[in-house]
């Protein structure tokens, strides 16, 4: 019998046919940063800027071997209807997408020059679980065979080809794995394709979306309530069947949690100082790193940098969420006194690197009092503390509401 290691070797030597391997490439700044030998498997390079292309290629070609249909259809509004158009293009079939009506335009387009007139996009549903449904009646009325994004032992297989190509690149197991988690597709593959080498992995997933800690917490799948979708991608409700059965041995320990506004951090600062784009997804294994530098120092570590399928109209909302985490932007509701010289007396108060990003007169509160929301930006964290004193000596009245997430969509 063939193993999973033999299988996903075949499977990586396929997909030469559509793209040569991702590069690994040892990163001198992280390295230098934390004292160990960094590297990034930059699966950003991929011609559809994710792994995704990997499980898509695989599933669609063992699902033609078995006499499948030449017709397939998805469900997805990100990286896996890329993969799944792009290998749509390659074998010549019939694809239909199912994309959420409130996909980016960006996205849609890009998937559409991927599987040019092999494909068919339909919008439909406003949450994906509608959008999902409608790709299920498809191929149940039609017979076109569903390629799901992760839960699929084709595609578990698929996305193992880049643990074959890490070995095969470093020359040897590197000693830590760090691999961004969503619905389990890539890590599961990873975690597979390596069960014979003395490894340790670390899991990234979004604060926002913890769906495998959860389960490992459980020792059972678990199905979120909420999830913050700003990681598309890696926030995901429940993560798959397939892939759980692989990952349900892993240590909770293992599993990060990372807040979404640090992730925000780090996409600025690979884009200011590598010029490497990702999308928040494709940042998680690098962001890590602050998690585990007193575990990494000397070793080979190894980062998924997933993909990097980043929307630039979400930089401002990127900027907007790191200073916001950092602490060096502020939100406040301001009690301003309705007499002369009021708002020449708070001016005063502001330090010489506090700039005002936001000031809006919200309503008359009371006779000689008004409501203002007041946005700030300072040169450090500490500058706040000062300025709340001097707010507070001089008699001001305010609340800081930065954090408030309801208020938040507002700022």
């Amino acid at each position: 019998m063939t193993s999973f290691q033999e299988l996903a070797q075949l499977t990586c030597f396929k997909i030469r046919d559509l793209f040569p391997e991702t590069p690994l490439q040892k990163n001198e700044y992280l390295s230098n940063i934390y004292g160990a030998e960094i590297y990034l498997k930059r699966e950003d390079l991929s011609p559809v800027r994710s792994y995704k292309i990997r499980g898509a290629f695989n599933a669609m070609s063992k699902a033609l071997k078995a006499g499948s249909s030449a017709k397939f259809v998805c469900a997805s509004a990100g990286n896996h209807a890329q993969g799944f158009a792009f290998a749509c293009q390659h074998f010549g079939v019939k694809g239909r997408i199912y994309m959420p009506v409130t996909t980016p335009q960006q996205k849609i387009i890009k998937t559409a020059s991927f599987g040019g007139k092999t494909i068919e996009i339909i919008m439909q549903g406003d949450y994906f679980d509608e959008t999902l449904q409608a790709a299920l009646k498809y191929a149940d009325e039609t017979g076109a065979s569903m390629l799901p994004p992760y839960d699929h032992p084709d595609v578990i297989e698929g996305q193992a080809t880049v643990g074959v190509e890490i070995l095969n690149q470093l020359g040897q197991a590197p000693d830590m794995i760090i691999t961004p988690v969503g619905g389990g597709g890539l890590s599961s593959g990873l975690v597979k394709y390596f069960e014979n080498h003395t490894i340790d992995f670390k899991f990234c997933e979004p604060l926002g979306g913890r769906s495998l800690y959860e389960a490992l917490l459980a020792n059972k799948l678990v199905t979120l309530n909420h999830v913050d979708n700003f990681v598309d991608g890696a926030a995901v409700a429940r993560i798959g069947d397939n892939n759980f059965a692989i990952l349900k041995h892993q240590k909770v320990n293992d599993v990060l949690g990372i807040p979404e506004g640090r992730i925000c951090t780090t996409i600025i600062d690979m884009l200011n100082i590598e010029g490497i784009v990702l999308e928040p997804a494709g940042a998680l294994a690098i962001d890590a790193l602050k998690d585990l530098k007193d575990q990494i120092r000397g070793k080979k570590v190894v980062c998924i940098a997933s993909g990097g399928n980043f929307d630039f109209e979400r930089l401002p909302d990127i900027k907007e969420r790191a200073l916001r985490f950092e602490g060096l932007k502020k939100y406040f509701i301001l009690r301003m006194p309705q007499r002369p010289g009021a708002l020449k007396d708070f001016l005063n108060l502001l330090g010489p690197n506090d700039d005002i990003a936001r000031f809006e007169y919200l309503k008359k509160s009371a006779r000689n009092f008004g409501s203002v929301l007041l946005g700030i930006e300072s040169g450090s964290a500490e500058g706040f503390k000062d300025l709340c004193k001097r707010m507070t000596d001089n008699g001001f009245t305010f609340e800081d509401i930065t954090n408030d997430e309801l208020l938040a969509q507002f700022f």
